[in-house]
C-alpha cells in the first residue's frame, strides 16, 4: 500500500482529516508537525512523525527519504510562510525521488483570482496569493500532482455531495471532511494527471444575515 506523507495534520482541519483516512485504511503514514505534544499523540496512533517546521529543509528531506519514493505527499498547510514551506517540500520531494503530490489550496487561487470579490480579497487575499505561489511552484516541478481548491470551509460531518469542477467559475461552501475525502480518493488513483479542481458542495448555501 502506497505510504502517505502528510503536511498540515497537526491541527483539527483538512490535514487531520486526511490523516484519519490514512489510519482507517491502515496505510503507512508519515507526518511533519510543529508541536511536540501533537507529535506524541500521533506517534501513539502509529504515525511516523517528524517534529519541526516545514520550512526546515533538513527535516523535510529526512521525512521524504523516510517515506520513500513510492509515497504520495498530501498537504493542506497554511500560514504566513505557506509558499516557502511548500517550496521546501516540493524541492525536497524531487531530490528524494518522490513523484506525487496532492495540494489543498482555495477557490480564488491562480487564474480564479479574478472571481474573488473585493471584500474577499481584502479579507484573505494575502493567503490566497501565498497559496497561488505554492500552486505555481508545484505546477513547474517534476511531480505529478492534483490541486484541490475548496470553497468556504465548514466543520461537520461529510455530506458526500461535494463535487469537483474544472475550467469554470465556481462559488460555494464545502465541509472539511468532504475535502479530505476527495483528497483521499485522488491519492488512491494510479495517476494524478496534473489536474486542478475546484471543490464545492452545491447543496450547501451561505447562511443569511
Amino acid at each position: 500500500m502506497r505510504p502517505w506523507l502528510i503536511f498540515g495534520a497537526g491541527g483539527s482541519g483538512v490535514g487531520a482529516l486526511m490523516l484519519t483516512h490514512a489510519l482507517a485504511e491502515r496505510r503507512p503514514v508519515y507526518a511533519v508537525v510543529r508541536k511536540p505534544d501533537v507529535a506524541e499523540r500521533l506517534t501513539q496512533q502509529g504515525v511516523t512523525v517528524f517534529t519541526g517546521d516545514a520550512c526546515n529543509t533538513e527535516l523535510v528531506t529526512f521525512a521524504c527519504e523516510a517515506a520513500g519514493a513510492n509515497a504520495t505527499i498530501l498537504s493542506s498547510m497554511g500560514g504566513a510562510q505557506e509558499y516557502l514551506a511548500h517550496r521546501t517540500v516540493i524541492d525536497a520531494a524531487e531530490k528524494a525521488g518522490l513523484s506525487r503530490m496532492i495540494l489543498v489550496t482555495s477557490l480564488g487561487c491562480g487564474e480564479s483570482w479574478r472571481w474573488l470579490s473585493p471584500r474577499a480579497r481584502a479579507a484573505f487575499g494575502q493567503s490566497v496569493r501565498e497559496k497561488s505561489l505554492a500552486e505555481s511552484w508545484l505546477q513547474t516541478s517534476t511531480l505529478d500532482y492534483a490541486i484541490l481548491r475548496p470553497g468556504g470551509l465548514l466543520t461537520g460531518d461529510a455530506t458526500g455531495n461535494a463535487q469537483r469542477f474544472q475550467n469554470r467559475e465556481v462559488h460555494g461552501l464545502v465541509m472539511r471532511a468532504d475535502v479530505a475525502a476527495h483528497a483521499a480518493e485522488l491519492a488512491g488513483a494510479p495517476q494524478l494527471h496534473q489536474q486542478i479542481y475546484s471543490l464545492v458542495d452545491p447543496e450547501l448555501k451561505p447562511a443569511r444575515a
